[in-house]
């Protein structure tokens, strides 16, 4: 899909908010797909799997989520929550009259989706998540038990501890960082001191190579211009705070799931999956952390081979 024909947005009220939405597929109703980005995502980064669901089937719905684009940026903190964030989800269904839905989810949106089909189990058909497996609750609230094992520059806790001061630097460098962070075939390095992330933003020259055209890191860059980077980075710090909001959430996801993992990602497999998700299938990719954009081919092949063995809808 050329980015000329990626569908127009419509701004649909939700949950007390608007939300910037992208909508292909309207004759395919009531076989919905919601495809849930990440950070620093833009609804855009599912460009090559729109027509691919469209073609098979299904009614596919792609929302910049709260603080992206010109979706609502709330000002308190709080508001990005996961209750919040699952909400948004929830009402989206409503406005177009489903009762559920098949979920997909990629870095911060599979942490999303995970989180929905905990609150909202009724409101998930299927789970198909990329890069972040499910995320154990376990007896110390997540920052604190980052902060204790990667410290304070590691960049979850340095969200949280230093409020507003990575935000500023991505808001000055949007594109440098975009297009420094928007990389494939990186050679891998030690690690250095300080937030890596911030280092990322000021480096002058990129390493690896693109995974993105000129024209289409113009269309992300063009969004944080508008949005600015602080709803986004919003969503790490209510980590501790959904760690609370989860305390007497049943942790088990019975719907069937699709992990698929990114061979040379960062994000840490997880040893523990099918305790959580008993009914989960596993892809692994050869790419990085961009799956949806590296490995567009591949990622369309296994979602639609997986969707048809759970007897999904599929047009021939």
């Amino acid at each position: 899909m050329n980015l000329s024909d990626f569908p127009d947005p419509t701004l649909i009220p939700v949950n007390g908010i608007e939300l910037e939405v992208f909508e292909a597929g309207r004759e395919n109703a009531g076989n919905p797909v919601v495809l849930c980005h990440g950070w620093p995502g833009h609804a855009s980064v599912w460009r090559y799997q729109v027509p691919a669901l469209v073609a098979a089937g299904y009614h596919v719905i792609v929302p910049n989520q709260r603080g992206y684009g010109n979706s609502s940026r709330p000002t308190d903190v709080t508001a990005y929550d996961i209750e919040h964030l699952s909400g948004d989800l929830v009402a989206l269904l409503d406005h177009y009259g489903y009762d559920k839905a098949i979920f997909v989810g990629h870095d911060w949106g599979a942490s999303v989706v995970w989180g929905l089909t905990l609150l909202h189990p009724n409101r998930v058909d299927k789970v198909i998540n990329l890069s972040l497996p499910y995320q154990e609750r376990g007896e110390v609230p997540w920052i604190e038990l980052m902060e204790a094992v990667l410290g304070g520059d590691f960049y979850f806790v340095h969200f949280n501890r230093q409020p507003g001061v990575a935000d500023a630097v991505f808001d000055e460098n949007a594109f440098q960082f975009l297009r420094n962070l928007y990389r494939k075939n990186v050679p891998p390095r030690p690690p250095q001191p300080g937030m890596e992330f911030i280092d990322l933003a000021r480096a002058e020259a990129p390493l690896g190579e693109p995974v993105m055209s000129d024209d289409e890191l113009a269309v992300l860059v063009s969004a944080f211009e508008t949005s600015g980077f602080t709803g986004g980075v919003n969503w790490y710090r209510n980590l501790d705070r959904n760690w609370h909001l989860l305390a007497d959430v049943a942790p088990i996801i019975h719907q069937p799931a699709l992990m698929i993992y990114a061979d040379r990602d960062m994000v840490q497999r997880s040893e523990t999956l099918a305790d959580f998700v008993p009914n989960v299938d596993v892809v692994s990719l050869d790419c990085g952390h961009w799956i949806q954009q590296e490995k567009p081919t591949e990622l369309n092949e296994a979602i639609l081979n997986w969707l048809q063995r759970q007897g999904a809808v599929i047009v021939e």
